[in-house]
């Protein structure tokens, strides 16, 4: 034996109490034979009370099984052979609930005879404790930051939050008013399915894309022969939605007579049918939504001002996304993972160039246009990243903001000294032009007249790289 093994041997309870893990070893009755610094930090058990005990002396133990009790033989450690990565809990000595990861092995002789386990226990109760308090806390920055499947945080966001809770539990006609793309519809699901008549339908109907005469029809119903075509009797869209509620879309968009036929349904909760002098009585929550000024329509003589007032009972006004842009982060996390399911691709975020074209970036078609974008750039890329290339041209060059004049020609960018006899190469203008923009893609792109696609299509097939 070298003189190396032999102190190794010596000093192998020292070495295995300088361990933070628990370590302890039993005989085949189950009787703890050994039990380092670690395991009585862990349990609270001393050495003195450890040694010569059974081992399932913990109180409480998850691990422990109805074999526990017969002899060590039948522990699951000898039916295995081995125990890995077991989570169980138990109480220590002074009462606490320890929650410990449990390894085990059978120690066997020289003749590989079975002469009974040692196990390794590892305290990890304060990660459960951290794990639990962040998954606690990212569940409530789930619901501040996603609210029936509105995205954001942004403070105008929080506020319309606590709007719609408001209007959910009340039957007022809401108005809901904002920019094309902020999302209305979605509110309008969301008060829905927040009140009490969430049990009874959601009627949508688009009254900008109906004629008046139709838009009658689809609203209030007809009977037959009301008019040419109408062969039998049609209930409207206000008697499917009796109980629940009606959402009208683009409600600036209606004519004077939907106006006063939508003005006796708010004010006497009752409409007859196209052709038709019976009143049909209803129950019905109205919820509107219009991009318009209707305060603007009803000054200029488009739009009834009692209709109006009845209308917006609760107004909602949605913010536009220039005016939220720390949601913007969210939305775009939250559509990745959107289209990664319905495309099945793995995109795990954008480039930080991307980001920030994203930031500065107007949005006048709001969270509508974003969506938009990004679905464009999962068709394009097929990249785990959304580089600026995968972005509309509209995003990346947008026609309010100020470009640099376009050249007409590659070879306008040469140096001044350079001949205008030069006969440099495609591949040798480009790299030029690219060192005149100090290798910017976007700002060589516009100085070209083409697309930063087309300019990284020239690149790779020219082999052209900043080094």
């Amino acid at each position: 034996m070298s003189e190396d093994l032999k102190f190794l041997q010596e000093n192998i309870e020292t070495i295995l109490d300088t361990m933070a893990d628990g370590l302890f070893t039993v005989d085949l009755s189950g009787r703890i034979t050994y039990w380092n610094k670690g395991a009585e930090r862990i349990t609270g058990y001393s050495k003195e009370e450890a040694l010569g005990k059974h081992c399932n002396i913990f109180e409480g133990e998850t691990c422990k099984g109805p074999s526990c009790d017969t002899g060590i033989m039948k522990c699951g450690l000898f039916s295995l052979g081995y125990i890995e990565n077991k989570e169980c809990t138990f109480q220590a000595k002074d009462g606490r609930e320890v929650i410990i990861l449990k390894n085990a092995r059978i120690l066997k002789n020289k003749l590989g005879e079975a002469i009974g386990g040692i196990e390794n226990i590892t305290d990890i109760t304060s990660l459960k404790k951290i794990k639990e308090e962040i998954t606690d806390l990212q569940s409530r920055l789930k619901k501040i930051y996603s609210f029936e499947n509105i995205v954001g945080k942004n403070h105008k966001m929080l506020n319309l939050y606590d709007l719609i809770k408001k209007a959910a539990n009340s039957n007022a006609s809401v108005l809901i008013q904002g920019e094309s793309g902020t999302g209305k519809e979605l509110i309008a699901n969301a008060i829905h399915y927040l009140s009490s008549r969430k049990d009874y339908p959601l009627v949508k109907v688009n009254c900008s894309v109906l004629s008046e005469t139709i838009l009658e029809s689809e609203l209030f119903g007809h009977v037959k022969g009301a008019f040419t075509g109408a062969i039998k009797d049609h209930a409207g869209r206000f008697e499917a939605a009796n109980g629940g509620s009606i959402f009208l879309d683009e409600i600036g968009d209606i004519s004077p007579l939907i106006q006063m036929k939508l003005l006796r349904v708010l004010q006497e909760k009752e409409f007859e049918r196209v052709g038709d002098n019976k009143p049909i009585k209803i129950d019905v929550r109205i919820i509107s939504a219009t991009n318009k000024d209707l305060m603007q329509l009803v000054d200029q003589g488009k739009f009834r001002e009692d209709l109006y007032y009845r209308l917006k009972v609760f107004p909602i006004h949605v913010p536009p996304l220039r005016e939220r842009k720390d949601d913007i982060p969210l939305l775009v996390d939250h559509f990745i993972k959107k289209f990664n399911q319905e495309n099945n691709k793995q995109v795990y975020g954008c480039s930080p160039e991307v980001m920030r074209t994203i930031l500065n970036y107007s949005w006048p078609g709001n969270i509508r246009e974003l969506e938009n974008a990004l679905e464009y750039a999962f068709v394009v890329t097929d990249a785990p990243e959304i580089k600026l290339e995968d972005l509309p041209i509209e995003v990346i060059q947008p026609k309010d903001q100020n470009h640099p004049p376009t050249i007409s020609s590659e070879r306008d960018l040469l140096p001044k000294d350079q001949s205008s006899s030069s006969t440099l190469s495609p591949k040798d203008h480009l790299r030029v032009v690219l060192e005149k923009h100090n290798w910017n893609r976007t700002k060589t792109a516009q100085a070209l007249g083409i697309s930063r696609v087309s300019l990284w299509k020239r690149m790779k097939k020219f082999g052209i790289t900043k080094n």
